[in-house]
């Protein structure tokens, strides 16, 4: 039972993901992404990894999802995109990043059916997370969270500029 749900999850996901490629909206395509997200923690938390499951659904298929529908919303794409503007070198170099992605995922996928490597059953916890986030991995999260920081500072900075010179020049003409 539990083989037939991760084939079928899995398939979904494989599924998914190639309608985001192949897809011709940008809005359907986002929405596909979505749905591989939510295969995705549907397959981690048949791992066993629900906190990651929760993570997934919440920070990749909620925010930064809507990030994406409201980027590709304010492109306003009228215009059919002309991508064969390379001709058919971006076909093959697309073509060898495939065969490059599924050569990975097979070692991956041999990787993982290993019959000797040992199971960590406390992985994909909050608290096992939580315990190797403040301790092992504490300075990369503090330095992370500066950058973060420093991210929002320059947003700000820039939307306060642009905003000034609008005021201005609106108010010169």
């Amino acid at each position: 039972m539990e083989l037939t749900l991760f084939a079928l999850v899995a398939l979904a996901a494989v599924a998914s993901a190639l309608m985001v490629v192949i897809g011709k909206n940008p809005v359907y395509s986002v929405l596909f992404l979505v749905t591989t997200f939510f295969c995705l923690a549907i397959l981690y938390v048949m791992l066993g990894a629900p906190f990651v499951a929760a993570l997934q659904v919440i920070v990749y298929a909620g925010a930064i999802m809507v990030l994406f529908l409201f980027v590709v919303m304010l492109l306003n794409l009228r215009h059919p995109q002309k991508w064969d503007a390379g001709g058919s070198t971006r076909r093959w170099i697309g073509f060898a990043t495939a065969a490059g992605v599924l050569l990975v995922s097979l070692a991956a996928v041999k990787g993982a059916f290993d019959p000797n490597a040992p199971l960590q059953p406390e992985m994909g916890n909050a608290e096992s997370i939580g315990m190797a986030l403040f301790t092992r991995f504490l300075l990369p999260f503090e330095i992370g969270s500066i950058l973060l920081l420093a991210a929002i500072i320059g947003v700000v900075t820039l939307l306060k500029r642009d905003n000034s010179k609008v005021a201005t020049k609106g108010g010169e003409a």
